[in-house]
C-alpha cells in the first residue's frame, strides 16, 4: 500500500479526532461568551429574567394548585361510598356471609357491617326520639353495609355499575349512592384542567415571544459585528451559537427564578391553609414542587427560551448581508 495513501488516512483520522475534541470545546466557550455578555448588561438582562421568572410562576402555581386540589378530591371521593340496605328478613350471620363476599370483589376497597341494632341505637341518639323508640315493639332498621370502591372504581360511570352489581344480591333490599354530586365533582375538576392548560399554553407562548423578542435586539445591536464574520467567511451556524445560549441561559434563570417565588408563595400561604385546615380538624397540607417537577421546570424554561431564540435567529440573521461598498 502506498505510504502517501497511509498518510493521507492518518491524517483524516487525526482530523476527525481533532473535531470531536475541538467541538464540545467550541460549544463551551460560546456559552461561556454568552453568559458573559448577559453579565455586561446586568440591568436589562435583570429585567428580562424577572419577567420570565414571574410569567413561569403563573403556570408553575396553576400546577400546584390543580395538584393540591387533586389531594383534596381524593378525600372527597368518600362522597363515592355505597350504602347498601339489607332486608329485615335478613339475619345477623347472613348479613357477615354477605360482606365477607362483598371483600373479594377487585372493585371494592372497604366493606363495613352495622348491624340493626347499633343503627337504631344511633338513630336514638341523634334523632333525640330514643325514649319514644323505646315503646317500638320491633326494630324497623335494617341491617346497613358501607361499601368504599377503589379509586379506580370511585368515577361516575363505574361506581354506578358497582352499585347496580351490589343491589342485586339477595340479601339487598335497596342501594344509596349520590351520584349527582360525583358526576358534579368530576366535572368541576375536568374544567379546572382544561382552564389551567389554556392559561399555561398562553404564558408559555408569551415566554417565547419574550425571548425571541430580547434576542431580536440582540442581533439589531451587533448587526455590523455579525455583517463582519459573515464577510471574513463565518456561517450563519457559527453565528447563530451565541445567541440560542443566550436563549438557553434566560431559561436558566428565568426557571430558577419561577421556582424561588414559588416556594415563598407556598411558604406564606401554608400557614393560612394550615389554619384553615385545623378548623376542619383535617390533616391537610399544602405541597409545593417536588425536586423532580422543579428540574423539569428548568428543562422546561431551557426548551422554551431555545425555542424563542431559535425563531429569531433564523429570521434575522439571514436577513443580514455584509456590503462591500
Amino acid at each position: 500500500m502506498p505510504k502517501d495513501f497511509l498518510s493521507h488516512a492518518d491524517e483524516r483520522n487525526v482530523s476527525v479526532i481533532q473535531r470531536l475534541i475541538t467541538w464540545p470545546t467550541r460549544h463551551l466557550q460560546q456559552a461561556i461568551g454568552s453568559l458573559g455578555d448577559l453579565w455586561r448588561t446586568p440591568l436589562a438582562s435583570l429585567m428580562t429574567v424577572f419577567v420570565l421568572g414571574i410569567t413561569l410562576t403563573l403556570p408553575t402555581t396553576l400546577h400546584v394548585f390543580v395538584k393540591n386540589a387533586e389531594k383534596i378530591t381524593q378525600q372527597w371521593h368518600s362522597a363515592s361510598e355505597i350504602t347498601l340496605f339489607l332486608k329485615l328478613s335478613v339475619s345477623d350471620k347472613a348479613a357477615k356471609n354477605l360482606v365477607e363476599r362483598l371483600k373479594l370483589y377487585p372493585e371494592i376497597a372497604n366493606v363495613i357491617y352495622i348491624p340493626a341494632d347499633k343503627a337504631l341505637e344511633e338513630f336514638k341518639q341523634l334523632s333525640g326520639f330514643g325514649q319514644a323508640l323505646d315503646y317500638l315493639d320491633n326494630n324497623p332498621l335494617p341491617g346497613t353495609i358501607l361499601v368504599t370502591p377503589t379509586k379506580r372504581a370511585s368515577q361516575a360511570e363505574a361506581v354506578k355499575q358497582l352499585l347496580a352489581k351490589l343491589i342485586q344480591q339477595r340479601e339487598v333490599d335497596q342501594g344509596k349512592l349520590d351520584l349527582e354530586w360525583l358526576t358534579r365533582l368530576e366535572a368541576m375538576a375536568e374544567l379546572i384542567q382544561d382552564i389551567v392548560i389554556s392559561i399555561a399554553f398562553l404564558l408559555c407562548l408569551s415566554v417565547v415571544l419574550i425571548i425571541g423578542n430580547t434576542i431580536r435586539l440582540a442581533i439589531l445591536n451587533q448587526k455590523d459585528a455579525i455583517a463582519v464574520m459573515k464577510l471574513v467567511g463565518a456561517t450563519d451556524q457559527f453565528i447563530q451559537r451565541p445567541f440560542l445560549y443566550t436563549g438557553m441561559w434566560y431559561g436558566v434563570f428565568g426557571g430558577i427564578l419561577a421556582i424561588i417565588i414559588e416556594i415563598f408563595l407556598v411558604g406564606y400561604l401554608s400557614r393560612a391553609m394550615n389554619h384553615l385546615a385545623d378548623l376542619y380538624q383535617s390533616n391537610f397540607s399544602l405541597q409545593g414542587l417536588t425536586f423532580n417537577e422543579a428540574m423539569l421546570l428548568i428543562l422546561f424554561a431551557i426548551i422554551l427560551g431555545l425555542l424563542g431564540s431559535y425563531l429569531s435567529v433564523k429570521q434575522h440573521i439571514a436577513a443580514i448581508e455584509p456590503t462591500t461598498d
